[in-house]
């Protein structure tokens, strides 16, 4: 039986959490936050060209990785930053059933 996707959201950026909290010298997550944000958004932007490049090879399994790592480094974006998850569920709730047209223009009312 499948999990809810928000399940392995949460549970992956608790991970992150925990190697933020408590860093080890074997901990990739840790090694990116002890780095900085500036190394955060670098992995982040290589992982979504990343994800282009696979998008335009159309191999369904490439897509698939390569999105994977794409979230995970979303999600140590998130971590380093300390923004749940649910913030950005939230956020996507707000927009579910607005048309992009409409969501756009409401930004420019903040």
């Amino acid at each position: 039986m499948e999990q809810p996707t928000d399940d392995i959201i949460s549970a992956v950026y608790r991970v992150i959490q925990e190697r933020k909290a408590n860093p080890t010298d074997s901990s990739y997550t840790a090694s990116l936050m002890a780095k900085g944000v500036d190394k955060i958004l670098k992995k982040l932007g290589e992982e979504a060209t990343e994800v282009v490049i696979a998008g335009k090879g159309g191999k369904r399994e490439e897509i698939v990785y390569e999105t994977a790592d794409l979230i995970f480094h979303n999600l140590v974006l998130l971590g380093f930053y300390d923004i749940d998850p649910e913030e950005v569920f939230n956020e996507l709730r707000r927009r579910f059933g607005m048309s992009g047209i409409e969501e756009k223009a409401s930004r420019k009312d903040k």
